[in-house]
C-alpha cells in the first residue's frame, strides 16, 4: 500500500510511504532517540548488487551503524518470520565493506529483532530490546571481530544474499515500481 511519500528521518530526503518504510523509519527513530546514536552515524539504504545464474539482485540493508567511522552494525528489517532473514544479513555484515566485516547485524521486522554475531551466526540476543545502545556497542568494540572474510568467502556469501533477496512477482519478473526511490 502507498500512502504517498514521507521524509526520511536521517537524511532528509523524500520517499515512497509504504507500512515497510514506516518501520523503517520507527527503527531510525529508535536508533537515535532510545539507543543514542547520532544521526550522522546512520547510512542509510545501502545496496549489495549480484549477479548469478542470469539473476541481477539489489540487496537492502536498511541502515548501518558507525562509531567513529568504524561500521559496527547492520539493521536488515523484512516482514514476517525472522528466521527467515538470519543467513542474508550475516551475509550482507561479512561482505557489504570489502576491507572489514560489520561485527553485529540486527535482523528485524518490526515488532520483534534478534542481535547476531556476524563471525558466527549465534544470536546474542532477541526481542527488540536486543537492539544494542551505543554505549553498549562501544563496551562490545574490543571484543567484537572486525577482520574481513577470506577472498574465497566472499563470492558464496555473495551467492547466498542473491539466492535470498531475489524478488519476483506473480508474472515471474521483478516487482519494482518503476521510477520510484526505494525504501
Amino acid at each position: 500500500m502507498i500512502y504517498g511519500s514521507l521524509v526520511d528521518y536521517v537524511t532528509g530526503e523524500p520517499l515512497v510511504d509504504t507500512d515497510d518504510e514506516r518501520y523503517r523509519q520507527k527503527l531510525a527513530r529508535l536508533l537515535v532517540e532510545e539507543r543514542g546514536f547520532a544521526k550522522d552515524e546512520l547510512t542509510m539504504r545501502r545496496r549489495i548488487e549480484t549477479l548469478f545464474a542470469h539473476q541481477f539482485v539489489a540487496s537492502k540493508i536498511d541502515i548501518v551503524v558507525s562509531i567513529a567511522n568504524q561500521r559496527v552494525m547492520v539493521l536488515r528489517y523484512g516482514p514476517g518470520s525472522l528466521v527467515t532473514r538470519e543467513r542474508p544479513a550475516i551475509a550482507a555484515a561479512r561482505v557489504l565493506e570489502e576491507n572489514q566485516m560489520i561485527p553485529l547485524v540486527v535482523v528485524t521486522n518490526g515488532e520483534d529483532a534478534e542481535l547476531l554475531d556476524a563471525r558466527t551466526g549465534k544470536v546474542l540476543a532477541t526481542g527488540l530490546g536486543a537492539i544494542p545502545t551505543r554505549e553498549a556497542v562501544i563496551a562490545m568494540l574490543p571484543s567484537l571481530d572486525f577482520s574481513p572474510v577470506p577472498p574465497e568467502r566472499r563470492e558464496p556469501e555473495l551467492r547466498i544474499l542473491n539466492a535470498f533477496d531475489v524478488e519476483s512477482c506473480c508474472a515471474g519478473g521483478p516487482c519494482a515500481l518503476p521510477n520510484a526511490k526505494e525504501g
